[in-house]
């Protein structure tokens, strides 16, 4: 297990001092399904950006939605039929309005082909979304990274084709050169399958979708090397520490109070805090990890 632990966190103590994301962004906004939501990735970009930046820290928000497409599209009776897939085209406007970011990072893709076999009207489904969001963000002046989709893997025999599909999402989206494309997908992919030849029981994702800790070490590796230009050549597990647990209580405040104030059609969500409220207690939790990490 040694061989793999180093991915969960960085050591950050290789990259320079700098601003992650460039010194003219701020505030950065992460859309995506319920990997993104769960947020491992983002808080370890917010964290060695942290670690890494000066002055203040970013505006990191992360407005991921569990169960999102971009492409519109919902299985019949997803839910147990009760309620059908959530639709970025709903929400990404206010999204847009209320958290003027200076960058967008968009994952989508996992959910788009709705756990069946690769299909044309459904690939342009997804082409057709990416591109719209694509256009809504960039035509407000703010630049957008999109993210390939992480891996998928069948567990039950339910959807022995759904990994393939994700490899022709993840194919496309590369070859999109006018725009700036992150892959997690194929170096995760690459992982996957190296361990499961060592381990063939080895798994990023119990259920086959929401990968743990190791696969968002994945995906935040992928996004520090694309905005560094860097090889991360230094990495190896650290202690937790307590600072790291405070930023993570602040995460999963502000990703609630985000989701409260801008709105949204999926059900059974955690309802959050008003956002002036969650506002007073993300600044009692920012001088907690600023009295911790002097």
């Amino acid at each position: 297990m040694r061989g793999i632990v180093f991915i969960l966190f960085f050591s950050f103590s290789f990259f320079a001092k700098g601003q992650l994301f460039g010194p003219h962004v701020q505030r950065v906004l992460f859309l995506g399904n319920s990997i993104t939501y769960a947020g491992g990735y983002v808080l370890r970009v917010d964290a060695y950006a942290r670690m890494h930046g000066s002055g203040e820290p970013l505006e990191i928000m992360n407005l991921g939605l569990p169960s999102e497409t971009v492409s519109g599209l919902s299985e019949e009776g997803h839910a147990g039929g009760r309620f059908p897939r959530p639709d970025l085209h709903e929400r990404l406007a206010r999204v847009l309005d209320a958290t003027k970011p200076d960058l967008v990072i968009a994952c989508y893709g996992m959910n788009d082909g709705i756990y069946q076999p690769l299909d044309a009207n459904r690939f342009q489904k997804f082409k057709d979304g990416i591109q719209w969001l694509h256009e809504q963000v960039a035509s407000r002046g703010i630049r957008i990274v999109h993210l390939t989709p992480t891996v998928y893997e069948d567990k039950k025999g339910q959807s022995p084709e759904y990994a393939k599909v994700l490899d022709v999402y993840s194919k496309w989206l590369k070859r999109q050169s006018a725009w700036e494309v992150i892959d997690s997908h194929f170096p995760m992919k690459k992982f996957l399958e190296k361990n499961k030849r060592k381990d063939p029981s080895f798994s990023l994702a119990s259920d086959g979708v929401h990968i743990g800790s190791i696969g968002h070490g994945l995906v935040a590796r992928e996004i520090i090397q694309y905005f560094t230009r860097q090889k991360c050549t230094d990495c190896e597990q650290i202690p937790v520490s307590k600072w790291f647990e405070i930023l993570g209580q602040e995460h999963s405040l502000m990703k609630d109070a985000w989701l409260r104030a801008t709105g949204h059609l999926r059900p059974d969500m955690k309802l959050g805090l008003p956002m002036e409220e969650a506002m007073k207690q993300k600044e009692v939790f920012e001088k907690q990890i600023n009295a911790v990490r002097q």
